[in-house]
Formats: structure tokens, C-alpha cells, sequence
């Protein structure tokens, strides 16, 4: 039994569009729900927002509400504060309009206003969010059916699952070189396919996608990789040519073998993608880019077997340390803030780490546990293991470390600060650091237990401080 499309519209966000639209219908203007909302209720999805598209020109929207804002009034949009029971929330309103022509091949140089949906629509990306929805009649009879004005096939490419442009591909595209990664997108996101003129046109104005700010590329792949289908949505950038412009690193993964006897399932491009096919809809950012350049630095370090030595194999030696380094440079370049990169950076580093952890002393096991954000290590990890050989023991292990170990004994109070070791006579200096870190590090193997054993070895390692050797009882 279908769902009832009214049951995805009892939220707020739904409410206060509602009123919106009541309030333009009431002054005398063409109101509707349009774009997204209206092709995620015809697959029975919970809309993510609702937009509405009007004949009303940007003045007389922001007359009929106290509380607007312009976000891009020059191409006719607003948002307009509305009530929805206790909430409120901002509502984007959206002129009808005819584009000019597109110069940056991003925005048109200049917008006519219309009082004429269909010119609105056919303007617009893909069919099937080119549907319009009339809200006033939806919310009192319940059909869905009957209220969606369909002018460019929308509904018939839905049943299709066909992401088609409106219109001629090769101008669509032209107008605006972002729609190309937004179809990859819906695609990849609503398991359809690409139909062949439109996936021709982004084959043929795949180069063009550097006109794009490079903050708009990262934005798109970051939504590609964390809405549950990351694997298509890259076979499908690489498919249509657009993965060798946005991230060319990663089109060097193809081709790149691996040992059999560690990686059983293939090169490094399909290793790779066998990760992101596990990333679930909603993952982090982090998570989902650390998986995409984990092993970024492969290609640059692959060394074949040496002909003739039994029992060589394919190596690469220092992958790590050049993957972290090329992962720096990609997120640089994407414009990642600083935390996001630093904890990208972070998995890229220490993904090769798990391998020792059964030989970890105390110390260096307790420090690994306790990085930030462990947890994405750890499922960092566990992909990787199921997208090679399988084997979980080592997961496990850490996992149980991870969660059963009390806090205390991974991040226990130090026995010794830098004020203990002034007061001991010690000089302050770049090895304080290191003195430090001995200390914590003897306190985390158990190797001593009070303040005056933690400053009696370091006494042994480091030697005597300058001044006598005092105890701090009263310190």
C-alpha cells in the first residue's frame, strides 16, 4: 500500500510554506510548492524543505510580510519569516522569472519577471524537480495527483527513474556548470539513471566544471559522499569525465594493483569504492573523505615485485606519509576549514596504524585510543578491513580497548606537570615537553605510580636537575 503523501506533511516546515503560500493566494497572486518537495512527496520522501514559486514580484512579497530577508532579489528571491504553531522559520520565495543569457556560466546576467509558471519552469534544471505543486489544494482534498502541474514530463521520468534535462542538455549546462555534479548527484542518490543526451552534454562540458567556485565542487562531493550511494555517485563522476577535474588524485587510483594475498579484491580504485559503498546516508564529512583518500597515496609509491626474488610482492612504501601530504594539498585546494582537513589528515595518517596495535607498549596503545574522534578511526578501520581481507581481529581488539577501557586509565591525571619540574630544579625549556611525555608515558605502562617515582626516573633519564633534587611534599 502507497503511504499517504499527507503523512510527510505535518512538520512545521510544511505548516509555515503552507501559510506563506496562503497569504500570496490571498493577495491575489499564483503561489506553489516547487522543485525538491514536490519529486521527493511523489516518492513518498519526507521533504527536506519546501520552496515556494510565485507570480508575485520580490516588493510585493516582502509588502505582505513583516519579516523578510533578500537573499538574491535581483533574481527574485526572499525569505519570509512565517509561523507554524510555536515555530518559526524562514521560508524561500521565489519570483517566477525568464533568465538571460548565462556569461560565468553560473548565473544569468539578467532576470525577467513572469507571471507565467510555465516560463518559470522550463528554465529550471531537471524534470523531476520541474514540477510544481498547488499547496492550497493539496492540504484540503489530499491529492497529490490532481495538484502537481507537470509542464516538462517530470512525473513520467520519475516513474522512468531518469534524470533528464529540461530542454536542450548541451544549453542547460551551459547556463550553469554546477547542474552537471547535481545531476551525478540525484542519480546517484535516488538510484537513477542519467539519460544518454543529457549524460553526452556533461561528457561533452566536463572540462567546463572549473568555472564552478571551488567551494560549490566541495560542497556537491561532500553531499555525494555522506547521502548513501558515495560508490555510484563516483562511478558515475567517472563515467561522464567529471572526476578528472574535480579530484584527479582520485582517477589515479584506477589501474593501480594491489597484493592478492592482503587485497583479494583488486586495484585501488575498486578497493577504494568498496568503502565508500559502505558509508551510510547521514555519515560525517570526515569520516566519508577520509575513506575517499586513505590510500591516496598509493599510485605515487607502488613498487612491483622484484623479477626473480621469491616471495616479492607489490609494495608501497611510505604511502602514508605521501597520502597525508597529497590529502593536504586536496583539502587545501576544496577550501576545508581547518578542523575538518586536520581531522581528515588525521584518518589518512593513522589508518596504517591498526596493524601494530597487538604490539602496542601501554603507553602508545592508550595515546592511539584517546585521539580525537576515535570512533572514526575505528570505523575507518573496520571498512577498510571488509573492503580487503576481512579479517576483523584487530577491530575488534581496539573496539573492546576503546569502549570497556575506563576513562581514567586513558587519560589519567599526569603525576607530573611542568610546574613540578621547576620546583624540582629543573630549568623551563623545549625538553620539558619530552620530559613530559617520558613521565605520562612511564605513568601509562604502569611503571610508576606516585609523583616521586615519575621524578626519580626522570632523574634517571635526563639526570639531575641543576639545582638539588628536592621533594615536593610540600609543593
Amino acid at each position: 500500500m502507497a503511504p499517504d503523501p499527507k503523512a510527510f506533511c505535518r512538520g512545521p516546515e510544511y505548516r509555515a510554506a503552507l501559510s506563506v503560500a496562503g497569504t500570496i493566494r490571498s493577495a491575489g497572486h499564483q503561489a506553489y510548492f516547487a522543485g525538491g518537495c514536490v519529486r521527493d512527496l511523489l516518492l513518498g520522501r519526507i521533504p527536506k524543505d519546501f520552496d515556494v514559486a510565485t507570480s508575485a514580484t520580490p516588493d510585493e512579497v516582502m509588502a505582505l510580510f513583516p519579516k523578510t530577508k533578500s537573499v538574491g532579489a535581483h533574481f527574485g528571491v526572499v525569505l519570509a519569516n512565517a509561523e507554524a504553531g510555536e515555530d518559526a522559520l524562514d521560508i524561500e520565495i521565489a519570483t517566477f522569472r525568464n533568465d538571460g543569457i548565462y556569461t560565468d556560466g553560473r548565473r544569468p546576467d539578467a532576470v525577467r519577471f513572469s507571471t507565467d509558471p510555465k516560463e518559470d519552469v522550463v528554465r529550471r534544471d531537471f524534470t523531476i524537480n520541474g514540477m510544481l505543486l498547488d499547496p492550497i489544494s493539496f492540504d484540503e482534498t489530499g491529492d497529490l495527483d490532481a495538484s502537481v502541474l507537470d509542464f516538462v514530463g517530470g512525473r513520467a521520468d520519475l516513474n522512468a527513474k531518469t534524470v533528464r534535462a529540461i530542454g536542450d542538455p548541451a544549453t542547460r549546462f551551459a547556463e550553469d556548470k554546477l547542474r552537471m555534479l547535481r545531476a551525478v548527484r540525484f542519480a546517484a542518490r535516488l538510484e537513477f539513471e542519467i539519460d544518454p543526451p543529457t549524460l553526452a552534454a556533461i561528457r561533452a562540458q566536463a572540462a567546463s566544471i572549473s568555472k564552478v567556485s571551488i567551494e560549490r565542487i566541495a560542497a556537491e562531493l561532500t553531499m555525494m559522499l555522506t547521502e548513501g550511494h558515495a560508490r555510484r555517485a563516483f562511478e558515475l563522476l567517472d563515467e561522464c569525465g567529471l572526476l578528472a577535474y574535480v579530484l584527479p588524485e582520485a582517477t589515479k587510483l584506477k589501474g593501480v594493483e594491489q597484493p592478492p594475498q592482503y587485497h583479494p579484491e583488486g586495484d585501488v580504485w575498486v578497493h577504494t569504492l568498496l568503502l565508500l559503498e559502505k558509508l551510510p546516508a547521514g555519515v560525517s564529512p570526515t569520516l566519508a573523505w577520509g575513506a575517499l583518500l586513505h590510500d591516496i597515496g598509493k599510485p605515487a609509491t607502488f613498487t612491483a615485485p622484484k623479477p626473480g626474488v621469491a616471495g616479492d610482492r607489490i609494495r608501497f612504501n611510505g604511502h602514508v606519509e605521501v597520502g597525508v601530504r597529497m590529502a593536504e594539498v586536496i583539502l587545501h585546494r576544496l577550501r576545508f576549514s581547518n578542523e575538518d582537513a586536520e581531522q581528515i589528515v588525521a584518518l589518512v595518517k593513522n589508518h596504517m596504524r591498526f596493524g601494530d596495535i597487538l604490539n602496542m607498549r601501554q603507553a602508545t596503545l592508550k595515546r592511539f585510543l584517546r585521539m580525537p574522534k576515535f570512533e572514526e578511526h575505528l570505523e575507518l578501520h573496520r571498512m577498510d578491513v571488509l573492503s580487503s581481507n576481512g579479517n576483523l581481529e584487530l577491530y575488534e581488539f581496539a573496539k573492546q580497548h576503546f569502549h570497556d577501557d575506563p576513562e581514567e586509565a586513558a587519560r589519567p591525571k599526569p603525576f607530573v606537570s611542568g610546574r613540578d619540574l621547576i620546583v624540582a630544579g629543573y630549568r623551563p625549556g623545549v625538553q620539558f615537553k619530552e620530559m613530559l611525555e617520558f613521565a605520562e608515558d612511564a605513568q601509562l605502562d604502569g611503571l610508576v605510580s606516585t609523583r616521586a617515582e615519575a621524578l626519580a626516573i626522570l632523574k634517571e633519564r635526563f639526570g639531575a636537575p641543576p639545582q638539588a633534587f628536592t621533594t615536593l611534599t610540600s609543593a
